[in-house]
């Protein structure tokens, strides 16, 4: 289990971001173009996020960008945490990753305040604790914070887990208000998206 967070700062968790990615702006239409939506996310995340806070990124954080990765990463505050997501590979292998973020990995296993979560790119069907999971606020529940569905809400993926998984909560941006969210923030999110309310 990691342990990263000390007694200041938040977890916060934000996904496809895609920065960089002109092709996304298909799904975004609000953005005029990459330039805005670019800007857009990193000003969001400055606002919200402080220097002690753990921000974990659940994988997509550029995609065929024509600037260097470093260039967004250096200009956005707080402790990163890479989830590697399948739009990752490529930039991660021209990106000193050491300097950017506190760990890069493919799955983790967190705590936040006295939840367990469970952190990875793709949605999963069972995580630990998962069988004996509630969809609820207090401590003690194991969740799922997932990104790669961003607000897809015909695929198979949000069907299942809208029927079956209400402890896997997706942390794409374009549920989020393209902003890296706290667990109660992602959890009412979730619960419209989702329409659980």
């Amino acid at each position: 289990m990691n342990e990263f967070l000390g007694t200041v700062g938040v977890n916060r968790y934000i996904s496809d971001l895609h920065l960089g990615h002109s092709n996304i702006l298909y799904s975004r239409p609000q953005f005029k173009n990459i330039e805005e939506m670019n800007e857009t996310i990193i000003n969001n995340w400055n606002e919200c996020v402080n220097e002690k806070d753990h921000v974990w990124i659940c994988g997509d954080l550029s995609y065929r960008s024509r600037i260097h990765v470093g260039s967004y990463l250096g200009r956005l505050k707080g402790h990163k945490h890479l989830i590697i997501g399948n739009h990752d590979i490529k930039w991660m292998k021209n990106c000193n990753l050491d300097k950017y973020f506190d760990s890069v990995q493919h799955m983790a296993v967190i705590k936040d305040r006295k939840r367990s979560i469970t952190l990875c790119h793709y949605p999963m069907m069972e995580w630990p604790g998962s069988r004996y999971a509630k969809f609820s606020l207090e401590d003690g529940h194991t969740f799922l914070i997932h990104g790669h569905i961003h607000n897809s809400t015909t695929c198979d993926a949000y069907k299942y887990i809208r029927k079956s998984l209400p402890c896997a909560l997706n942390c794409c941006v374009d549920i989020n208000d393209y902003r890296p969210v706290i667990f109660e923030e992602l959890f009412a999110n979730n619960a419209k998206w989702y329409e659980r309310l």
